[in-house]
């Protein structure tokens, strides 16, 4: 199982951690995906639950959103006064998402599944090295603003790449889930 730092003094950390922890998290995924066949990527445990697949594909789509965001908050001093709210405040402090279920968008129904395995492989790669480029510049860029999160209000830079890091570690609990579920079926 995975193991990270919890408490405030996460916070504290440089980017250089904190990309750190990303790529050990995302290299436990794309390490985890060599495990499966398609069909098991593609099979659902219930009825209007997520596949493995669609699992890496959400995963995939919110990593690129939060990589749009990182790149905002370093293409200006926007919003540099914004504030997150207080419960983002303490999710970054933990590092973790609290141990729920939370209930996602309407929208995430209409998650496609992979076509292949090879093209999850190709966009989880291209996704970490993208990921790495964009970090590196979070010490280099002299004015950084923020960015507005659909719930947590104002995220640095800083905060984005920790939250795409904490959401990857988040779904770890719903992979469990998907991994009994196709322990139990032949496929």
């Amino acid at each position: 199982m995975l193991q990270f730092p919890k408490g405030g003094n996460f916070h504290f950390l440089s980017y250089r951690m904190r990309i750190q922890e990303f790529n050990h998290t995302i290299d436990f995924w794309i390490d985890e995906l060599k495990k499966y066949t398609l069909s098991q990527l593609h099979a659902k445990p219930a009825p209007g639950s997520w596949s493995l697949g669609q699992l890496y594909m959400h995963l995939l789509a919110d990593t690129q959103y939060y990589l749009e965001q990182i790149h905002a908050c370093l293409a200006s001093g926007n919003n540099i006064d914004g504030d997150s709210t207080p419960h983002a405040k303490v999710m970054l402090r933990n590092n973790e998402f609290p141990d729920i279920l939370i209930e996602g968008s309407p929208d995430n129904i209409h998650v496609p599944q992979p076509a292949s395995i090879e093209q999850v492989m190709t966009d989880l790669l291209a996704l970490k090295a993208e990921m790495n480029r964009t970090a590196a510049w979070i010490t280099t860029t002299p004015v950084q603003g923020k960015s507005q999160h659909p719930g947590f209000n104002y995220l640095t830079a800083e905060e984005w790449l920790q939250f795409a890091d904490m959401h990857w570690r988040h779904h770890l609990r719903q992979k469990k889930r998907i991994d009994t579920f196709l322990n139990t079926v032949r496929l």
